[in-house]
């Protein structure tokens, strides 16, 4: 669900004008699972541009605040949601933890880092969501780990089917600040690119595992 229409167009710009967010039909980028993809997501950037990051913190902090009440802690999704969902969690005056992708195999071999209370009230905070895999497995560690998650809270998402049939199975709600068909919108009426280019990303959105250039 995004949080507010206006904003989602507004976060997609500011990711498009620092470059968080690149398009490249023409020449795709090749993701870790093999896809081949016109666009490319990496928020990180974002950490190096001051009033991007503490306009995505603000909006972030205003939309858990507004969808999920009051968590007693944030939890980021290592590693691309740590920073953003500890300045969140500063903003907020709360607690912060994140999620490995699986425990460490030495020391204490914790997946999750932080104090975790048990009944503790979490809202989770992601980067990106592309399938929602990596970042179902933060929200089932959580819960095993006692904690009762409200939901997540991400910066973009793609959007793709089966990223909500994983949502509805594990029965987390998704919140987000933007998403592709708000990215669309915009690159659209800011002439970023063509009506041909348009369609290409479309396409590339209703099947994105047997897409090529």
């Amino acid at each position: 669900m995004i949080f507010n229409t206006q904003l989602a167009r507004q976060t997609a710009e500011q990711l498009l004008q620092i470059k968080a967010i690149k398009l490249q039909p023409e020449e795709p980028f090749t993701w870790a699972s093999g896809w081949k993809s016109p666009i490319y997501c990496d928020n990180r950037i974002t950490l190096s541009y001051p009033k991007v990051r503490n306009f995505l913190r603000e909006n972030m902090v205003k939309a858990i605040r507004e969808e999920y009440g009051s968590p007693n802690a944030i939890a980021g999704v290592a590693t691309g949601a740590i920073a953003m969902g500890a300045l969140v969690a500063q903003e907020m005056g709360l607690p912060f933890l994140y999620v490995r992708p699986e425990p460490k195999s030495h020391g204490r071999q914790n997946q999750i880092e932080g104090q975790l209370e048990k009944g503790q009230s979490i809202v989770v905070v992601e980067d990106l969501v592309s399938t929602g895999g990596s970042s179902l497995k933060a929200v089932e560690a959580l819960r095993e780990g006692g904690a009762k998650v409200l939901g997540m809270a991400a910066f973009f998402t793609y959007g793709f089917p089966v990223s909500e049939e994983n949502f509805e199975k594990a029965q987390c709600r998704l919140l987000t600040l933007s998403d592709y068909d708000h990215l669309l919108e915009q690159v659209r009426s800011q002439g970023y690119i063509n009506e041909e280019t348009l369609e290409t990303l479309r396409k590339w959105r209703k099947d994105p595992a047997s897409w090529q250039a």
